[in-house]
């Protein structure tokens, strides 16, 4: 019985301590001996402890919580880290990429495929290992979608290079509100970059090539992988004997035929494209870079593959 009376005791001090975060456990064991101190006359010593003895330590402990409490009340209280997880957080896994929001910031647009996804309106195709809605997009470029679900606005870092990823992703979670923003946030961008020249001067019938000259040098190693692309002969990279500058390059040797003009290597005059070729790519290459033609000398042969010289600007 004596065995018993004790195992009560302890477990109902347990079961007190038990929930405690570890701050507030390291002050209940403080208190706790500080109120056996204080009240030591009134706990019956262990030889002590007779049969029948359990409703003086019911007594006691209920006398300890009590101080305890009066002390301070958060410290019986269970710790927060051992809260379960609100049922109003959603885990995604996109890309193989895990993220966690709120249900609210998740449906926040009526129509959107997040939306819908949450609402329950369209069925989860794919879960994950843990039982994760996945989701099979772009996991990094997710983040600038969620950002601006959760602040309803575009903020991007100032050489964010993927905006058409990010714009594919706004048209396929049907974000329509994003994709406004990032239309606006474009035409920012654009206002604020320097103008960029581009310049084609067509001199082969003089000998001194075709030259591209272009102030964006980005453009410039474009129209260089290009023309390994549409060479005629198989090319492990650009031909160096065409570099200039990084603005600069200049194609300089070219045989006639009947095809017109051949652009080829000094070395073996291996053939690489026809001169036509050459112009009309480079040509859609800066309209669809987003250069327009600004001006054109001698346009009077039909064609502006055939012009000496144009000059773009974006």
């Amino acid at each position: 019985m004596l065995w018993c009376v004790c195992l009560c005791g302890c477990e109902r001090l347990w079961h007190l301590l038990a929930g405690l975060s570890a701050p507030a456990l390291n002050a209940s064991t403080a208190a706790i001996c500080l109120l056996a101190r204080t009240h030591a006359d009134t706990l019956l010593p262990l030889h002590t402890v007779r049969l029948g003895s359990e409703n003086g330590m019911e007594w006691n402990l209920r006398r300890m919580e009590s101080e305890l409490r009066q002390i301070n009340p958060d410290l019986l209280q269970p710790s927060k880290s051992f809260k379960k997880p609100s049922s109003g957080t959603i885990t995604l896994n996109v890309g193989g990429y895990l993220y966690a929001a709120q249900r609210q910031t998740l449906a926040k647009h009526p129509g959107s495929l997040l939306e819908e996804l949450i609402s329950g309106k369209k069925a989860v195709q794919h879960v994950d290992s843990m039982g994760n809605t996945f989701i099979d997009r772009d996991g990094p470029v997710f983040r600038h979608v969620l950002n601006f679900l959760r602040t309803g606005e575009l903020i991007l870092p100032d050489d964010f290079k993927e905006f058409a990823l990010l714009r594919r992703e706004a048209d396929f979670y049907r974000l329509s509100e994003l994709v406004q923003a990032l239309q606006e946030w474009e035409q920012q961008q654009a206002g604020q970059r320097e103008p960029a020249f581009l310049e084609m001067t067509d001199s082969h019938e003089r000998s001194h090539g075709l030259k591209v000259f272009c102030s964006d040098a980005t453009f410039i190693e474009k129209v260089k992988a290009r023309l390994v692309q549409i060479s005629k002969s198989r090319l492990d990279g650009f031909p160096e004997e065409f570099v200039v500058s990084s603005n600069i390059i200049q194609f300089r040797y070219f045989i006639k035929s009947e095809q017109g003009s051949r652009l080829v290597l000094k070395e073996d005059s291996t053939f690489l494209c026809t001169l036509e070729t050459l112009k009309l790519e480079t040509v859609m290459m800066a309209l669809k870079a987003g250069f327009r033609l600004l001006t054109c000398l001698d346009s009077s042969r039909g064609s502006v593959v055939q012009c000496e010289a144009l000059h773009f600007v974006k």
